[in-house]
């Protein structure tokens, strides 16, 4: 199998890069050897290379700033991934593109499930969702995960930002009414590999293209994530200023920020493990292995 993966330097890119190549051969491009914002460029990209498999791990995450940054959020989230697909329809092989519990608007009491209806509430989910949209115009043999609150042993993310400040500060003040599942880079690229390898399997076995939501079992709020992780720090010889105690929840009307956040992030997982018989862990898990590698 001959992947290509895109987004290369970011969190799941990396995590891509040392999963893949379990599968065949891989080119993981980072943002200097593939411009997201160039869509002359990624279709000669995928011409030249022919790939099997692209996965396209590259986003315009910056939740905030794409409030007043649209035009160059909608090249990244939407058109970018638009013209992958349709290179790769002409291929007649895979995309595998990465989406957000974003695309919903978190008023449901529930965890959302794939045929709920999206409603975004700002820039970023808005192009996630039409990115997902416009993938699925082409009629290409794709996989879109839908995941919620992603991190990892590096880059910019929830838990090394806890981490850092519960190093700095004697109080920490974290929001305790937006609920969901932190899901690791890690993860993410597991379950990728695992549906990949169905995919390249015999024709009845191959999963139907579509939406599915992955991320771990369980939920919690930035409170109590952030609970755990000065905990679970402490637990293993960290030296903090704060304990966990002095972790006080406060709610998002205390915290205002640009963009809206959904009040309910909560994603399920059933089509995931109904479709390529994977089982995903307690959220808790893999936040411990995460912090085990960045204390060690």
């Amino acid at each position: 199998m001959n992947i290509l993966v895109f987004g290369a330097n970011g969190m799941v890119g990396h995590e891509l890069a040392r999963t893949l190549p379990a599968l065949g051969r891989v080119q993981a491009l980072d943002r200097a050897a593939a411009d997201l914002e160039d869509v002359a460029e990624i279709r000669r990209i995928i011409a030249r290379e022919r790939p099997d498999v692209v996965v396209n791990a590259a986003a315009y995450t910056a939740v905030d700033r794409a409030e007043s940054d649209a035009d160059r959020a909608r090249r990244i989230n939407a058109e970018a991934p638009a013209a992958m697909a349709e290179e790769v329809a002409r291929l007649d092989g895979w995309l595998v593109h990465y989406s957000t519990d974003y695309v919903f608007d978190g008023t449901k009491a529930d965890p959302y499930v794939e045929t709920d209806t999206p409603n975004p509430l700002g820039v970023y989910g808005a192009t996630k969702l039409e990115g997902e949209r416009l993938i699925a115009a082409t009629g290409c043999r794709h996989l879109v995960f839908r995941t919620s609150w992603v991190y990892a042993d590096r880059g910019h993310n929830f838990l090394r930002t806890i981490l850092r400040l519960a190093g700095e500060r004697d109080e920490l003040s974290i929001v305790a009414d937006q609920i969901g599942s932190p899901t690791s880079a890690a993860f993410l690229a597991g379950i990728t590999a695992a549906a990949l390898g169905r995919a390249a399997g015999p024709l009845a076995d191959r999963p139907p293209s579509g939406i599915y939501h992955a991320c771990p079992t369980g939920s919690t709020s930035w409170h109590a994530y952030a609970r755990l992780i000065v905990a679970e720090a402490l637990a293993r010889g960290a030296t903090l200023r704060t304990d966990v105690e002095r972790v006080h929840a406060i709610p998002t009307s205390a915290y205002p920020t640009p963009a809206r956040r959904p009040a309910n992030s909560r994603l399920d997982p059933a089509r995931l493990t109904a479709t390529f018989g994977l089982v995903p862990p307690p959220w808790q898990r893999d936040v411990v292995v995460a912090l085990e590698s960045l204390l060690a």
